[in-house]
């Protein structure tokens, strides 16, 4: 305003006075104007702000009502999305399980398939062998029948001599046609008979025979022998009898001979038997030949029985006919597909008995020689194992001889089971070794290799399935690496692998023969010389310094090796990066870098350097360092050889030595030769040697590193089958070593713990107990199945328990109270299942409460710490029985009591039952409270918790001021936090103790205020006026709360029901009234609080069953109809009836109200009984005509009716003015709950829902505050 004042004045000088004066007063009115406008605005805003301040506290309950009603929601909606989350997985889990069956079923019936059709493939296969068996037996028999009868009748058929002048007798021909006969086989008989029929052989008939005789045949080949034999004798005469001469010479020459050539008796044995069947030479001449041969054979050989494949060539081709054998074969085949083979027609039974007593006779010496080969085995095997055990190898002299002798038993049994059957007997028992477990544990049968995984013991080689595949599991560089950067070691890696394979076979057996020797010295005695070790190095000064020249040669060579700058600082930095490869997937990815872009030869060397240098106190590495060297091998196999030569040197290095500095580089070397030794990079027989070498000299520094050696790969090496043998003579040895020296403590532990490390106690393993199906079946559903998701198909399958037998129902009862058997956050699940049970199986709930509260109660009698855990999960499982319904606070307050009460002594001093030092039970409340004190929030239950805390304070500060704790010896502080936060979690606003005496002093007003109420006390001096009974002064608060009235139940059934539905805690005022009609349902296995308070005491519960039980019946459906009929005629009738309501009580007209004001009737409230009338004004109504007349009566309130109706308005009246009070503090309630919502939803714990129960909808009040005094007609307004 002062700029505008100072504007118009300039203006007032340029213009004239009377604009001026104009001007002026416009400048007034816009003065005043705004002056105005600010103090209308001012009042305005006074008028809005009474506004605002009327309508904020609208507002204000509108948007806290608007935010509940949104956080419902919200809820509502999760609850939603979890429940139909929770259906979805299910059907997931179900469709999985249902896909899984089917894959299996399909799997089964896939492989019954396969096995069917591979045993159809089978029999096939079996039938077409048996039809082939057949048609050759057939084929050979028929050919075999027609070429006797030709030979038998060749004397008719024989030409005469002219004849003969026809064909061919050139010296030429004829000479060569008799040598073609040393040598034919059976792919010349066309030529050879072709030939034959050409020439003429009269004069040549002798070489035939000397040929024929001699000549090399092969099994084959005798058919074609034979042709031509009876083509000879067809022909000739003579041939028969000079051939039959030159078989005798021959076989008389064979006696002399003294290892004749058994492929050559074969053949000539078939040979003469072919012939005599075919009838070349009479049965007499050619039998009686065979028989000797046969007899000559065998009677030579019934020891040794080196000539069995002669026998068995002979019975396999001529036994049907010379000795009428019958193979098991075909008279299976004959038996199982009918087939007939044919008859031995050719000799006569009589003439082949001699040779079938003769074979049978050459099987049983057969089966003796076989038996006693297997018992000879056997011992073998067993003084080898026990070598083995002793001596951790074998020789190769003894290994070479039993190899030997077991492939000439294999030969034996196969050739006995191969006569067993073409003579058609039985094998020989062959009994087998029941000493095959050594005597001094597991071990393994190198005898009979089976496969790698066979041999295990408990945990496997590996710790784990994480370090078999640490050790296992690596990164294949060739898969990703290009060839072209590993190429030339490819050369190298094979000729390694080649040398790896030929040490496999020779070097190793060869190694571990020339330390035999060493072995058996080391088990024979305890002192052992460092002799055998110093023959591996031959100057001992240079084994000092040999790693120190290798050190020194790789330098230069890496010095002179480098090219180029920049590929040095790479490699430079690729190693100083090393150290920080701390696990599996950077050493694997250094390893490819380092083969992708830094592979060569000068580059390997500094790598192997940095590797062997790595610092002694950086053992973590060392892990990481052997992957990578095993890694890298398969495309450079020099760094693993190099880094193993130059450990094995420093390890030789430190041993000679023999110093007692440098523990920590020495560990480091032999933990490095521990971890290559687990990747297979050191050689087992190495990492063994090496133990052997510090078991030699065991004493000091040797001692630590052995340990160090068998704690790094002891394990492995004990559990690998090829090194197990020789790592546990090596441990036995280090185990008697210690007991003949006398070690330190310290070193005495170290051995043993790296004994049991490798070869750990055999457990004893636990019994199984074996139960019947259904109790396995309802074990899965309470101790695997039940869970938050699976509670209402687990009920689903309890409901379809057989419930009428007795024992299943008294398992499935044990196995509930049995409750620490069940994960403890799946214990609220299990009180769900029974609390929606209980609504088919009454008396199981029962059975069950009662169960758990007398194992609480036993649990505080026996008082053993083995009990605790099963002591806490049982008081988890009582406080989620009351949050699902199934108790009454009134057992969770009997049980808090008794846990502070039992067993303790009122003097303070230690009782048995609860010593000074056992703080168990405050652990048992806490948990209780933990557990459902969240919902003692309102009514007889809020003052109950509140009367019990106080007595709980005084029993934790009686704990504390026990003698038993001390400075040295402080009070737990766990339990301390435990108490705090539970009490944080109930009441954030209680007064808490700092004494022993003000928590006495609390005890003791909160005792005279309740005897006051009892009327037991006076308010002034707080003395009793009677005795009180001993054992009353814990429990006498919860009798008084007991007496309190009914409110207790009512109150105690309106906070069960907010306990399962959480979203109800925010509720109306109706809350009240909904509590009063859910009583009824509430509780049902305990009584009211009527009966609890005079049958406190007895122990006896009596169990009520359902009553009568309904049998249906057929007469019940007709019954059932006929009612249903006459109730519909009844209501069909009845229907047009206008239904008269009866009014009991009439209101009072209007006008005679002004008379009865004029004589009250007599006041509820009067102070004195003078104020008190002795009569009641009743209106009586009468009728007389269409008119209602009215009379005033008195009647006196000595009458039945007017003290029944006066008790009635009394109770009325008092009932609501308690109800007006609740209307009136409903701003002070509302607050009381929001601030225990926060509370509950700081402490993070919803309260489990119930889901086993209907609810009615819940009241919704209206809005804005009600008028009390028009509800309850307490007053009015006065105009």
């Amino acid at each position: 305003m002062p700029a505008e004042r100072k504007k118009s004045v300039n203006m007032d000088e340029k213009e004239t006075s009377s604009f001026s004066n104009k001007e002026k007063e416009r400048d007034r009115d816009g003065e005043r104007r705004p002056t105005s406008s600010r103090e209308k605005g001012k009042e305005e805003g006074k008028m809005s702000g009474k506004k605002d301040g009327i309508k904020s506290a609208d507002d204000k309950k509108r948007r806290v009502e608007e935010e509940k009603r949104k956080k419902e929601e919200k809820e509502r909606k999760k609850k939603e999305e979890e429940k139909q989350r929770a259906e979805e997985e299910q059907k997931r889990k179900e469709e999985e399980e249902k896909r899984q069956q089917e894959e299996q079923e399909k799997k089964l019936l896939e492989e019954e398939a396969k096995r069917q059709k591979e045993e159809e493939a089978a029999q096939l296969k079996e039938k077409e062998e048996a039809q082939q068996l057949h048609q050759e037996a057939w084929e050979r028999h028929q050919s075999r029948k027609e070429l006797r009868g030709k030979n038998q009748h060749a004397q008719e058929s024989r030409p005469e001599e002219a004849f003969f002048s026809r064909l061919d007798s050139s010296l030429k021909k004829n000479t060569a046609f008799v040598k073609k006969l040393r040598t034919l086989t059976e792919q010349q008989r066309d030529s050879l008979s072709h030939d034959f029929a050409s020439l003429n052989l009269s004069k040549y008939i002798g070489e035939a025979v000397s040929s024929l005789v001699e000549a090399k045949l092969k099994i084959s080949d005798v058919g074609c022998a034979v042709h031509l034999c009876s083509l000879f004798h067809q022909r000739y005469a003579d041939f028969a009898p000079l051939l039959l001469a030159s078989w005798k010479r021959h076989f008389e020459a064979r006696k002399e001979e003294k290892s004749p050539n058994v492929s050559k008796l074969r053949t000539d044995l078939r040979f003469i038997a072919e012939l005599t069947i075919v009838g070349l030479f009479t049965d007499k001449e050619g039998l009686s030949l065979i028989y000797e041969q046969l007899k000559n054979i065998i009677g030579a050989d019934r020891e040794t029985h080196t000539h069995v494949s002669v026998v068995i060539s002979f019975c396999k081709h001529c036994g049907d006919d010379i000795a009428g054998l019958v193979p098991r074969r075909v008279k299976s085949a004959a038996e199982k597909f009918n087939l007939t083979f044919p008859p031995s027609e050719i000799i006569n039974t009589e003439k082949q008995q001699p040779f079938q007593n003769l074979l049978r006779e050459y099987f049983t010496s057969l089966t003796k020689h076989l038996k006693k080969d297997h018992r000879e085995l056997q011992n073998i095997e067993r003084q080898n194992r026990r070598i083995l055990h002793s001596k951790g190898e074998l020789s190769e002299d003894r290994h070479k001889q039993y190899e030997e002798f077991a492939t000439c038993y294999q030969k034996l049994l196969a050739n006995t089971q191969s006569l067993a059957d073409l003579l058609d007997e039985n094998m020989p028992d062959l009994p087998q070794d029941k000493t095959v477990q050594e005597e001094h544990g597991p071990g393994i049968d190198i005898f009979t290799p089976g496969k790698p995984g066979d041999y295990e013991l408990e945990g496997g080689i590996w710790e784990d399935e994480d370090a078999r595949n640490f050790y296992e599991n690596l990164v294949d560089l060739k898969a990703f690496v290009p060839a072209i950067l590993f190429k030339d070691n490819e050369k190298t890696s094979q000729s390694k692998d080649r040398d790896e394979n030929k040490e496999i076979k020779e070097g190793r057996e060869g190694k571990e023969t020339s330390s035999t020797e060493e072995l058996e010295l080391e088990l024979e005695a305890l002192d052992i010389t460092d002799d055998p070790l110093e023959l591996e190095v031959a100057d001992e000064a240079e084994s000092e310094e040999l790693a120190k020249k290798l050190l020194d040669e790789q330098e230069q060579e890496d010095e002179e090796a480098s090219t180029g700058s920049h590929l040095k600082l790479i490699v430079d930095a690729f190693i100083q990066q090393l150290p920080n490869c701390v696990n599996r997937d950077l050493i694997d990815k250094a390893a490819m870098d380092f083969c992708m872009n830094m592979n060569t030869k000068s580059n390997r060397r500094k790598l192997v350097r940095a590797l062997f240098t790595v610092p002694r106190q950086r053992l973590d590495l060392l892990p990481f360092y052997s992957r990578l060297v095993a890694t890298l091998h398969p495309c450079m196999s020099d760094v693993a050889e190099d880094l193993c030569s130059m450990l094995r040197g420093d390890f030789r290095f430190h041993v000679r030595k023999k110093d007692q500095i440098n523990i920590e580089t020495k560990n480091k070397t032999v933990r490095f030769i521990g971890e290559l030794a687990k990747f297979k990079m050191f050689s087992k027989t190495d990492t063994l040697h090496c133990l052997k070498m510090l078991l030699s000299d065991f004493s000091h520094h040797h001692i630590e590193m052995a340990c160090t050696l068998l704690e790094t790969c002891g394990r492995f090496l004990f559990r690998s089958p090829e090194s197990h043998l020789r790592t546990s003579v090596l441990l036995e040895q280090m185990m008697r070593k210690k007991q003949a020296q006398h070690l330190d403590a310290r070193y005495v532990t170290m051995v043993e713990n790296a004994y049991y490390y490798c070869n750990p106690p055999p457990m004893e393993k636990t019994v199984r107990k074996k139960r019947p199906p259904l109790q396995e079946y309802i074990r899965k559903l309470l101790y695997k199945d039940l869970s938050k998701v699976t509670t209402e198909k687990v009920l689903r399958q309890m409901r379809k328990l057989p419930w009428q037998d007795p024992d299943m129902k008294s398992y499935l009862i044990c196995c509930m109270v049995n409750i620490w058997n069940v994960k403890y956050n799946s214990i609220h699940c299990v009180a769900n299942l029974l609390a929606g049970l209980v609504a088919y199986q009454e008396d199981v709930g029962i059975h069950v409460v009662d169960g758990v509260l007398e194992d609480i109660r036993l649990g505080m009698e026996v008082n053993q710490p083995k009990f605790n855990q099963r002591r806490i999960s049982s008081a988890k499982f009582l406080g989620e029985l009351y949050n699902y319904r199934m108790v009454e606070s009134a057992v969770i307050f009997r049980t808090l009591f008794s846990f502070i009460s039992f067993g303790v002594s009122p003097d303070g001093s230690p009782s048995p039952l609860d010593p000074p030092e056992h703080l168990f039970r405050i652990r048992l409340v806490c948990t209780l409270l933990d557990t459902c004190g969240q919902y003692f929030d309102r009514g007889s239950s809020k003052r109950k918790l509140d009367c019990f805390l106080v007595y709980f304070q005084r029993y934790i500060w009686w704990k504390k001021s026990l003698e038993v704790w001390t400075k040295d010896h402080p009070f737990p502080i766990d339990i301390d936090y435990m108490i705090s936060d539970m009490l944080e979690l109930l009441r954030p606003k209680m007064h808490l103790c700092s004494s022993l005496e003000e928590a006495c002093r609390q005890v003791t007003e909160l005792e005279r205020e309740v005897l006051v109420k009892l009327g037991l006390a006076m308010e002034k001096d707080g003395r009793c006026s009677s005795a009180m009974g001993e054992g009353e002064a814990l429990d006498e608060e919860d009798e008084d709360d007991d007496d309190e009235g009914g409110a207790e139940t009512e109150e105690q059934s309106g906070n069960e029901s907010e306990m399962n539905e959480p979203e109800e805690e925010e509720g109306s005022e109706n809350e009240e009234e909904e509590r009063e009609e859910e009583e009824e349902n509430t509780d049902y296995l305990t009584d009211s609080n009527k009966e609890n308070e005079t049958d406190e005491e007895s122990n006896e519960v009596m169990i009520r069953g359902g009553g009568l039980k309904h049998v249906a019946c057929a007469e019940d459906d007709d019954f059932i109809q006929a009612l249903d009929k006459m109730m519909l005629e009844n209501l069909q009738q009845r229907s047009g009836e206008a239904v008269k309501v009866h009014q009991l009580d009439v209101a009072i007209p209007l006008h005679l109200k002004s008379q009865l004001k004029k004589s009250p009737a007599p006041s509820c409230t009067a102070d004195t009984d003078t104020d008190i009338n002795d009569t009641m004004q009743f209106v009586m109504l009468t009728r007389k005509g269409n008119k209602q007349q009215f009379k005033i009566l008195n009647v006196p309130l000595s009458s039945h009716l007017a003290a029944n109706h006066f008790n009635q308005q009394q109770a009325e009246q008092e009932e609501r003015m308690r109800m007006k009070k609740l209307t009136l503090d409903i701003n002070e309630r509302q607050e009381q709950e929001d601030y225990q919502e926060m509370m509950q939803s700081l402490a993070q714990r919803p309260a489990p829902a119930n889901t086993n129960r209907e609810r009615r909808p819940r009241y919704q009040h209206p809005k804005g505050a009600p008028n009390a005094d028009l509800i309850f007609k307490t007053g009015g307004r006065r105009r």
